[in-house]
């Protein structure tokens, strides 16, 4: 099932963070092909904290970006193999299964490394680079390797030793079988007594009988032999083969692989599996394994599916939108949508609130509206309302507070001051956070500028954190190469504000509100960026235009 994002705006505040949630909770009631998940992109104010965590909830979940990742592509059901299966079985399934690579794990949970075409042909090149090698082998990986039969099963399961192979005559076997000085071979022999018998009193680890009857009996006594002897079905020289195949894979595995986190950036492990030697990569989540990925899987770049609420432009975003099929816009805001690659739906209206399009899409679809979502739209609307103080409040507003503040079974004017009492005091807060936190930028007649706005309580904070605040908007300016920015200070109590400006000397000569210092305008009875700044500074950069 597709998951799809519901966002809101980078620097969310409450109205953004509030209908991301309840317009996800109705979409998963209305569609249930589709798993609609809540996030948010910035980090939460006092007044939304308060709010989610007095109705004993999770607010939604913060987000980076929805840049495609490597969780989107990488395989999650895949074949695993143990340390000590033979790398007969990891060929016969890398060759069946046409795959990449195969991890490898110990007591099936504990991730040891991968084994690949890579590890497998550096394996059988160094088999064919000494003299003599010495294999590693576990006797009980005989019987996945060779058909036949246990004879008899000795003491020691895991054995390093070269094989000899007893087809010369009885002296000159022996005299090769010495010249290994103290190293005893695993033998590979047919029915010669002789040598058997030899084997079995210099206490060889183990005996692969070749070229026997199943109906006639072995005639050496094995009784006081303390090794293994296995019964091959199969000819010496295909014996051979398939029994250096029965090492355990723990002695050839990549143990410290190349490997790629499931969050990690889709485009960064691409490259990085490109640009390795291996065509196939696992994944992790922190230190635990959660798949595979393979070259296959970055033939197609995956997009992640989002819905917009409380904003309709790209560069106001989550990161990573404009790469994102974007389903849905959910706005109250002016239009500054850029062209999409598909036909998407769009929910805009001209009221003071996101919260108040999500209340009436409950409406238009019949769906019940539960405490808890009534509570969080209900938050939402007095927030970006000023408890309908603002002049941005319609009568849709007004509407739709009292009937969800019989749902929520809560006085709304109450509700309303509990939450903005819950606002943190400016001098409390750090600047950055002030400045940034509820943060838009525009570019309008060669203008590029940015207006920031903060609630509070009172504004007898003001003076004291006024030149810290102007230092940060100073350093904002120059960071985001703006050619205007301002903050709007607002008194939601009071119903007046202050707005900083960084010191665009041009369009402050022209504003209409009264300075009452350097970089300091006094604003009575405005409360709305949206419906009384914005529009004074977008005729002021129109004259600027003109001029």
């Amino acid at each position: 099932m597709e998951t799809v994002y519901v966002t809101g705006h980078r620097n969310p505040d409450m109205d953004s963070v509030c209908s991301a949630w309840c317009y996800a909770a109705l979409k998963n009631r209305i569609d249930p092909d589709h798993s609609y998940l809540p996030v948010r992109c910035g980090a939460m104010n006092a007044q939304t904290r308060y709010v989610f965590e007095k109705l004993g909830i999770e607010p939604p979940l913060l987000v980076k970006d929805v840049y495609p990742k490597v969780a989107d592509v990488a395989k999650r059901d895949v074949i695993t193999l143990d340390v000590m299966d033979p790398v007969y079985t990891a060929i016969k399934e890398l060759d069946e299964r046409t795959l990449s690579m195969i991890p490898v794990f110990q007591n099936m949970h504990e991730f040891k490394g991968i084994v690949s075409l890579h590890e497998i042909s550096g394996f059988l090149i160094s088999d064919n680079l000494h003299t003599r090698p010495v294999y590693r082998f576990l006797t009980d990986n005989f019987k996945r390797v060779l058909p036949g039969y246990f004879y008899r099963i000795g003491e020691e399961r895991e054995i390093s030793a070269p094989i000899m192979i007893g087809a010369m005559p009885y002296e000159i076997s022996v005299q090769r079988i010495r010249e290994l000085g103290d190293v005893k071979p695993i033998l590979i022999v047919g029915l010669r007594n002789e040598l058997i018998n030899y084997a079995v009193e210099n206490d060889f680890p183990a005996i692969v009988l070749t070229g026997l009857d199943e109906d006639k009996p072995v005639s050496v006594d094995f009784s006081s032999y303390r090794g293994s002897v296995f019964v091959s079905h199969i000819d010496t020289a295909e014996t051979v083969r398939l029994l250096r195949l029965s090492a355990p894979l723990k002695d050839i595995i990549n143990s410290d692989p190349v490997s790629v986190q499931s969050d990690e950036n889709y485009e960064t492990a691409k490259a990085r599996l490109v640009n390795s030697d291996y065509r196939g990569l696992p994944v992790f989540e922190g230190k635990q394994f959660s798949g595979i990925v393979t070259r296959r899987c970055f033939i197609g770049k995956p997009r992640r599916s989002i819905i917009l609420v409380d904003h309709n432009e790209i560069s106001q975003s989550v990161p990573g939108a404009e790469e994102a099929r974007i389903l849905e816009v959910v706005d109250h805001h002016r239009l500054g949508f850029e062209r999409t690659r598909e036909p998407i739906s769009m929910k805009i209206e001209p009221v003071g609130s996101t919260c108040t399009i999500v209340f009436h899409e409950y409406l238009f679809h019949g769906v019940e509206i539960d405490r808890t979502t009534a509570t969080l739209l209900l938050g939402g609307i007095l927030a970006d309302t000023v408890m309908l103080k603002s002049p941005t409040t319609t009568e849709a507003e007004r509407r739709a507070v009292e009937e969800l503040g019989k749902l929520a079974e809560v006085d709304w004017k109450s509700w309303g001051q509990d939450l903005f009492s819950h606002s943190a005091s400016i001098k409390n807060r750090q600047a950055r956070d002030v400045v940034e936190s509820d943060f838009k930028e525009y570019f309008e007649g060669g203008v590029h500028f940015g207006i920031g706005q903060a609630e509070v309580v009172t504004l007898e904070d003001v003076p004291e954190v006024k030149d810290e605040l102007l230092a940060v908007i100073g350093t904002v300016r120059m960071k985001k190469s703006l050619d205007w920015v301002l903050l709007l200070i607002s008194d939601v109590m009071k119903g007046e504000s202050i707005l900083l400006s960084s010191g665009f000397e041009a369009g402050e000569k022209k504003l209409i509100y009264k300075k009452t210092q350097d970089n300091e305008f006094y604003l009575p009875g405005i409360l709305s960026r949206k419906k009384q700044v914005l529009p004074e500074i977008l005729r002021v950069v129109e004259e600027l235009e003109l001029a």
